[in-house]
């Protein structure tokens, strides 16, 4: 496929002032991962610069192989029974009035992370009683009681991101399958609980894509939605169909809000956790 030219309009800020060498401190020292740097998030720089950052946990590395992600992949290591305490620590010492984290997928665990994840969610909560709490979370294949678990836990909102149309499902994420992902959803909604996704537009989708995408979220009573750019990571990964100009962002934003989205972010360097705190 011919390289698409990335457009001039395609700026990413670079972080550089007392709060950005502030958060890295805080992140560094707990030994904690974000998906700021795993994934290669173009805000980092501005989310760290505003002393905000989203922890990943469970390790680094992933053991799925999706074609969009710069996440490590391969055999994940032990769980570190610290992680809870150490990201709530963090929040803590940030200061933050949302936080939010996300996770690798771990399919060599029975449980899959959710315990981790549970353990987290209470920890954060106990040490940070006023941060407003958004999570991040794999599809635990589809298992009820895993989701539940994560529900029961009670952060105010749980994301699970769609990342792209049913017909690129199969070749952008590597295990995850379309329906499952809406399940998820519908189960977190179900649980009454604020249900968030995310997409990522230029993989060489419709527009009619787009929006029956958006009638299943709605569907599955997924309240609010992010659409951002597909930026490819590396060579190895698939490479960018198109590159949609932020007028076109815009449009996308509007129509998602008339066919009844709550809350929408929309624009090319949007990310799941970009602007979180304003979903609440």
């Amino acid at each position: 496929m011919e390289h698409v030219k990335k457009p001039d309009w395609l700026k990413i800020k670079l972080g550089g002032n007392n709060n950005f060498s502030q958060t890295k401190h805080i992140v560094e020292s707990h030994n904690l991962h974000t998906i700021c740097s795993s994934g290669r998030c173009p805000n980092m720089g501005e989310c760290w610069g505003r002393g905000t950052a989203t922890f990943m946990i469970g390790g680094d590395i992933c053991t799925r192989s999706c074609k969009f992600c710069n996440t490590k992949t391969g055999k994940p290591l032990a769980l570190n029974p610290k992680e809870p305490q150490n990201v709530a620590e963090s929040i803590r010492l940030m200061n933050l009035k949302h936080a939010v984290i996300t996770s690798v997928d771990r399919d060599d665990l029975p449980d899959q992370g959710a315990m981790h994840w549970v353990e987290t969610i209470t920890k954060v909560k106990e040490v940070n009683p006023n941060t407003t709490l958004e999570v991040l979370i794999p599809d635990f294949r589809g298992n009820t009681e895993l989701i539940d678990m994560v529900c029961k836990a009670a952060p105010n909102v749980i994301s699970h991101n769609m990342e792209t149309v049913r017909s690129l499902t199969p070749q952008v994420r590597s295990a995850a399958k379309y329906d499952v992902s809406l399940s998820v959803l519908k189960r977190i909604a179900e649980n009454g609980l604020k249900a968030k996704s995310g997409m990522m537009v230029g993989l060489g989708e419709t527009r009619e894509e787009i929006y029956q995408l958006m009638d299943d979220l709605l569907e599955a009573n997924c309240s609010v939605l992010t659409i951002g750019q597909y930026l490819q990571p590396s060579k190895k990964h698939l490479p960018v169909v198109e590159y949609i100009h932020p007028d076109e962002f815009k449009r996308l934003k509007s129509i998602a809000l008339e066919k009844g989205f709550y809350y929408v972010e929309s624009g090319p360097l949007v990310r799941s956790s970009y602007h979180a705190e304003n979903c609440l």
